[in-house]
C-alpha cells in the first residue's frame, strides 16, 4: 500500500506530518485496513495518485478535476480555517513587487496544473482585466515567492496555507501580499478508485482527534469537511500558461 502527503510536507513540519500519518495508519489498521508504516516521499506524485495501491494521499483541485476525477475516490477535505474562506476551502495570496502592476506582468507559476499557483492566478488576472506576460515555471510555491521577492517576476499566486507556512518559517515577506483570490475547495484527500472511502474517513476523524493540540495547530488542521466531487469539477480549467 502507498500513502503520501506531498502538498504541505515542508521540512520544518516533517515531524508533525509523520505524526499525522502515524495516527491515521494506526486508526486504519485498527479497522482491518492495510496501511504502510511510513509515508512515501521518493516517488512522483502522479505515480502515487494513480496507483491502484493508494490508500491515502492529498492532491490538488486542478489535477483532480483535469485528470484524476475518474481514477481516484474522494475521502474528505481538510479545513485549514483560512481567513476569508468557508470551511474546507482555500485561496491564493497574490504577492507582487509593488502596488502598481505593470502591463503584461511577468508571472512566477509553480506548476501548470496547480489550482492555487496557476488557475487562481489566471482567474484573478482575468477579473482584473490584466493580460498576463511571460511565465516562468518555478516548480514550487516557495520558489515562486522568491522569484517575486528577488525581482525576477512581478506577480505570483501562492496557496494561502503554504504562504502561512512560509511566513512562519521566515521564507516569505508578508509585505508583498497585495490581494487574495476567490476561495475554491481545498486540496482533497483521496484514495484509490476501487476503495470505499467511508472507513478511511472515519479513521481520519479519529486520528485528528487523537493528535496533540500542538500538532494540529502546527498543521493548521481544524477538522474534516465532505465536499462533493461536483464542486471540485465546477471550477474552471484554465488554459495552459
Amino acid at each position: 500500500m502507498i500513502a503520501a502527503l506531498p502538498m504541505y510536507d515542508r521540512p520544518e513540519l516533517r515531524a508533525e506530518t509523520d505524526a499525522l500519518w502515524a495516527a491515521l495508519r494506526d486508526a486504519l489498521r485498527a479497522r482491518g485496513i492495510a496501511a504502510p508504516e511510513a509515508l512515501t516521499r521518493d516517488r512522483d506524485p502522479w505515480e502515487v495518485w494513480q496507483s491502484p495501491d493508494l490508500i491515502f494521499a492529498q492532491t490538488c483541485g486542478l489535477p483532480y478535476r483535469a485528470r484524476l476525477h475518474d481514477k481516484v475516490t474522494l475521502v474528505a477535505t481538510p479545513d485549514y480555517a483560512l481567513p476569508g474562506c468557508p470551511p474546507g476551502h482555500y485561496n491564493s495570496v497574490i504577492p507582487a513587487r509593488g502596488r502598481v502592476i505593470p502591463d503584461h506582468p511577468r508571472l512566477a507559476v509553480n506548476d501548470a496544473l496547480s489550482q492555487s499557483g496557476w488557475a487562481a492566478l489566471h482567474g484573478w488576472l482575468t477579473a482584473q482585466g490584466i493580460p498576463p506576460g511571460p511565465v516562468t515555471i518555478t516548480g514550487a510555491h516557495a520558489a515562486s515567492a522568491r522569484a517575486v521577492a528577488e525581482g525576477r517576476a512581478d506577480l505570483a499566486a501562492i496557496d494561502a496555507q503554504t504562504w502561512r507556512q512560509l511566513i512562519r518559517a521566515g521564507a516569505a515577506d508578508p509585505a508583498l501580499e497585495i490581494a487574495r483570490t476567490a476561495p475554491t475547495p481545498a486540496l482533497p484527500w483521496i484514495t484509490a478508485a476501487a476503495t470505499d472511502p467511508a472507513p478511511i474517513r472515519a479513521a481520519l476523524a479519529e486520528a485528528l482527534a487523537a493528535l496533540p493540540a500542538e500538532t494540529r495547530a502546527a498543521l493548521d488542521l481544524h477538522g474534516i469537511v465532505q465536499i462533493d466531487a461536483t464542486a471540485y469539477r465546477a471550477v474552471p480549467i484554465p488554459p495552459n500558461p
